[in-house]
């Protein structure tokens, strides 16, 4: 399928890695130009020239790094059709009395204040181009509540109030946001919460990974490829009209708790 997202400039936070890498195969494979960045010195070194993927160090929750990344977006791309707010933490597995100041800082300041910081220097660029898509990665987290998790769960429902306003306030200017609300991704960070959990709350890991499974109705763990194929179309002419939704790639989750 022919999505048209040929030349179009796309900038993808966190994206040397996981799942923020796969959307951007995804968007090179239809001939985007695409610059992704990340915190991960390893995995910057990880791209190669030959994907036709520019990688940059960058670190989202410090606005003046940010305003440093998007000079970099205007000398590598020369302006910006799409964002991808793909950049987040996942936060401590705790009750909400023994969260610390630095533990509930830091992940609403990767998760909410890195979005907004790269929302608010991509918007004028991609107004300037005429138009294009802006997505949001929050999480079923942002939809349904997790115990022992109030930091992430508050910073991913706080990045579905972000999109739901964005998207009010730039459809005039024919620019879409959507917000992506993976459920459990099979990845590395997956098994690190599952660790978290499993130490929290006293259970072996196992019993952990199979209630996962047991919680959504298709019975199993969400692929990076599923949700940067959603991402994709989201962006690409076929489906510019959908702006304002919060889409769950999930399985269906039906259950929270283990």
């Amino acid at each position: 399928m022919d999505l048209r997202l040929e030349n179009k400039r796309v900038l993808i936070t966190a994206g040397a890695a996981g799942i923020g890498r796969t959307v951007a195969e995804h968007f090179a494979a239809e001939g985007a130009k695409v610059l992704v960045c990340d915190v991960d010195p390893e995995a910057i070194q990880s791209v190669q020239p030959s994907t036709g993927i520019v990688a940059v160090a960058a670190d989202v929750s410090n606005s003046e790094a940010v305003a440093k990344l998007f000079e970099e977006v205007d000398r590598r791309l020369g302006g910006l059709d799409i964002l991808i707010n793909n950049a987040g933490t996942s936060g401590p597995s705790k009750p909400v009395e023994a969260v610390t100041d630095e533990e509930w800082r830091a992940t609403l300041a990767v998760n909410v204040d890195g979005a907004f910081y790269c929302a608010r220097a991509a918007v004028p660029r991609i107004k300037q181009a005429g138009g294009g898509s802006v997505v949001n990665m929050s999480s079923t987290a942002g939809f349904l509540p997790y115990s022992l998790r109030t930091p992430y769960c508050t910073a991913k429902y706080g990045v579905i109030g972000l999109t739901e306003v964005m998207a009010m306030e730039l459809g005039p200017h024919n620019i879409n946001v959507n917000a992506i609300c993976p459920g459990n991704v099979d990845s590395p960070r997956l098994e690190r919460v599952n660790q978290m959990a499993s130490q929290s709350r006293g259970i072996p890991i196992e019993q952990i990974r199979q209630t996962i499974l047991n919680q959504q109705s298709m019975r199993r763990l969400v692929s990076t490829h599923d949700i940067a194929g959603m991402i994709v179309y989201l962006c690409s002419p076929r489906g510019r009209i959908i702006s304002g939704q919060s889409l769950a790639i999930d399985g269906q989750t039906t259950a929270t708790e283990y």
